[in-house]
């Protein structure tokens, strides 16, 4: 029910977790106020994602991180929600696989294929069926389609949105000056506490790629030890040289979704000239809020607004 539209107040809180209480801090204790979803997830606000697990519920949050291959099945704690339980770079890679390919999920291999002496295929990881790939159909010059049998497990829609959520990381975000490809990219750093370990994974339309900076025996990598300062700018020399020669390709928004000017702070609807306007995609049946409303005030997402509704009875399709 929520979207990269919705508004989380960055402010100090303290959560009541039985007889124990955790106040989540964010980096330098640097908090914005009320702000969408999308300026969190920028600028890596760990209060806000705390309070957004704390809404959606942390079972829920955990069915999630297991269908995308994060974690096999844990004791789903809130601190879990700023990345406190360990996985690996594998498995981050896949999750993010999935956010790359529409919601497709996807099982991760070291061997692509392998074949015997004489040059036959004994064995290939990737067991979706070519129609189309020989025969009469070939020669006719029809396309050649790949019968997709993997599991969806992720919402088209919903993908593009935590797509576009990383792509701000980079063009705005904590990722801003570390990132130069030349062509759209999406991605997330990340930190952990007393900078003992510094990540950043992302993915272009065609690639996904992973990097972790760490030390075997867990310890500080020292003042400005972070995901943005250590492990993005490996992914931005790496991603330029497995690139080089690709084509530029866009990630692609999905047929009936809706992109509307909104306020920052505000998450209502707004004009392109508004300083702290963001353009937002808005999937069918919702849009900008009618109100201020926050996720501590209300917890679901609003239903499209008057003035949305009145604008598409005029014919309205695109940004406003």
């Amino acid at each position: 029910g929520f979207s990269p539209a919705t508004v989380i107040r960055d402010e100090p809180v303290e959560f009541q977790l039985g007889s124990q209480s955790w106040s989540p801090k964010n980096d330098a204790n640097e908090y914005a106020g009320p702000v969408i979803l999308r300026f969190g997830i920028e600028h890596s606000r760990n209060v806000m994602a705390a309070k957004l697990a704390s809404a959606v519920g942390m079972d829920t949050v955990m069915e999630y991180a297991q269908r995308l291959g994060i974690y096999d099945q844990r004791n789903p704690v809130l601190s879990m929600s700023l990345g406190s339980a360990e996985t690996t770079l594998m498995r981050m890679v896949t999750a993010y696989s999935v956010f790359a390919n529409g919601g497709m999920q996807i099982t991760p291999s070291l061997v692509d294929r392998t074949q015997d002496r004489a040059g036959k295929t004994i064995f290939r990881q990737d067991q979706r069926e070519c129609i189309n790939c020989n025969g009469d159909a070939s020669l006719a010059g029809q396309e050649p389609q790949l019968k997709d049998t993997r599991l969806r497990v992720l919402d088209p829609m919903t993908t593009y949105q935590i797509t576009t959520m990383m792509q701000s990381v980079i063009e705005e975000g904590t990722a801003s000056k570390r990132i130069k490809l030349g062509r759209p990219v999406a991605g997330k750093t990340g930190t952990t506490n007393g900078n003992n370990d510094a990540w950043f994974v992302g993915f272009t339309p065609d690639l996904v790629t992973g990097v972790y900076i760490g030390f075997d025996a867990p310890r500080s990598l020292g003042k400005g030890g972070t995901g943005s300062a250590l492990a993005a700018p490996v992914f931005n020399e790496f991603m330029n040289a497995a690139l080089a020669h690709v084509a530029v390709s866009q990630f692609q928004m999905p047929q009936g979704m809706t992109e509307y000017h909104i306020g920052l702070h505000t998450g209502m609807l707004t004009s392109a000239d508004d300083p702290s306007s963001v353009i937002e995609a808005f999937k069918p049946g919702t849009g900008p809020s009618p109100a201020m409303v926050t996720i501590e005030d209300e917890g679901k997402q609003s239903e499209v607004s008057p003035t949305v509704k009145k604008a598409i009875e005029n014919g309205a399709t695109g940004l406003f």
